[in-house]
C-alpha cells in the first residue's frame, strides 16, 4: 500500500520508475539470488555531498515497489549536507539491494539539477528579485520530465514540458513561413488557453512580434545591450506590460546577473538539465 506522499507520483512517473528497475535488474539480481539472501535488514541512504535534494519520492517508490519499506527523512526541495541521512529503509535484503542503484540514480541526477537551478536563481535574484529562472528542453530522453520536476522543486517554476504545452514559434518555423505568417497561423488555430511564444534573434524581430500580439517573446542569443534596447522600444510603444520577455541562449551562472539586470521576466538556461553535476549518495546496510 503506497503512502499518501507517494501517491503524488503520476501513473506515468511510476511506470518510468518501474521501467528503470526492470532495465537494471534484467531477469533477476543474480548476485543476491546466488547468495540466497533472505534476511531482513535495515539500511540508510546517506548524502555524500551538499545541495538541494530532489527525487525522494521516486527513490522511495523504487524500494516500495519491490516490497521494502522506505521512510523519507528529508523532503524534496530541502537543503542537505554531507553526511545527512535522507532515507531509511527496511525489509528483505534482496528487495533493498535490487532497488538500490535505481533509487540512487534518481536521487543523484534530480538533486544535482535542483542544486544547479537553485544556484542560478540565487545568483539571478541578486540583480532582479522578481526574475523567474527555468530550464530548457535540452535534457535526457525518457527522463526529461523528472529533470524538469527537479527544477520546479528547486525554483518553483519550469519551462514547457513538451511540444503540447505551449505554442513556441522557433527559428525553423520562421524560416519556413516567415515571422508574420507563422504568428498569423498560430493565432488563428491556437486555443485561447494556450500562450503563443516566439523566438527572435534581433531587436527588429522582437518589436515586430510584439506588434503582432504574441504573449511571450524569447530573446535568443541576444546581448544584454540588445535586450535593453528591445525593452526601451516596447515601453515607448506601450507594449511591455502585456508581454513576457524571456532571455535564452548562452546564459550561464557566470553571466546570469547581467541578463537579469536587463529587465526581462524570465531567464532560461540549458545547462541546468544537460550539464548539472549529480550529487552523490550511497546506501549503507546497518550491521548493528
Amino acid at each position: 500500500m503506497l503512502t499518501t506522499k507517494l501517491l503524488m507520483l503520476t501513473p506515468k512517473e511510476r511506470k518510468k520508475i518501474i521501467l528503470a528497475l526492470e532495465e537494471d535488474m534484467g531477469f533477476c539480481d543474480i548476485t543476491t539470488e546466488y547468495l540466497e539472501l533472505e534476511e531482513n535488514v535495515r539500511a540508510q541512504i546517506v548524502a555524500k555531498s551538499s545541495g538541494i535534494i530532489a527525487g525522494v519520492e521516486e527513490a522511495c517508490f523504487a524500494f516500495e515497489y519491490l516490497g521494502a519499506k522506505p521512510k523519507a527523512l528529508k523532503n524534496d526541495g530541502g537543503v542537505i549536507r554531507k553526511g545527512d541521512i535522507v532515507i531509511e529503509v527496511e525489509g528483505n535484503a534482496k528487495a533493498i539491494l535490487a532497488a538500490e542503484r535505481t533509487a540512487l540514480n534518481f536521487l543523484m541526477r534530480m538533486s544535482g539539477i535542483a542544486t544547479a537551478a537553485k544556484e542560478a536563481l540565487k545568483e539571478a535574484r541578486k540583480a532582479n528579485p522578481n526574475i523567474i529562472v527555468v530550464e530548457t528542453r535540452k535534457g535526457t530522453p525518457c527522463f526529461i520530465n523528472f529533470e524538469k520536476k527537479a527544477v520546479r522543486i528547486a525554483v518553483g517554476n519550469t519551462h514547457r514540458f513538451g511540444l503540447d504545452d505551449c505554442v513556441l514559434i522557433k527559428d525553423n518555423h520562421i524560416a519556413i513561413l516567415g515571422l508574420e505568417e507563422a504568428i498569423r497561423r498560430a493565432k488563428r488555430n491556437a486555443s485561447f488557453t494556450k500562450k503563443i511564444e516566439v523566438e527572435v534573434n534581433s531587436v527588429k524581430q522582437a518589436i515586430n512580434a510584439a506588434k503582432l500580439g504574441v504573449d511571450i517573446i524569447m530573446l535568443d542569443n541576444m546581448k544584454p545591450s540588445e535586450i535593453r534596447e528591445v525593452i526601451r522600444n516596447l515601453k515607448k510603444l506601450g507594449l511591455k506590460k502585456r508581454i513576457i520577455l524571456e532571455a535564452s541562449g548562452g546564459i550561464t551562472i557566470e553571466n546570469i546577473r547581467k541578463y537579469s539586470k536587463t529587465g526581462v521576466d524570465v531567464v532560461s538556461l540549458g545547462y541546468i538539465t544537460h550539464s548539472a553535476k549529480s550529487l552523490d549518495f550511497s546506501l549503507k546496510i546497518l550491521t548493528t
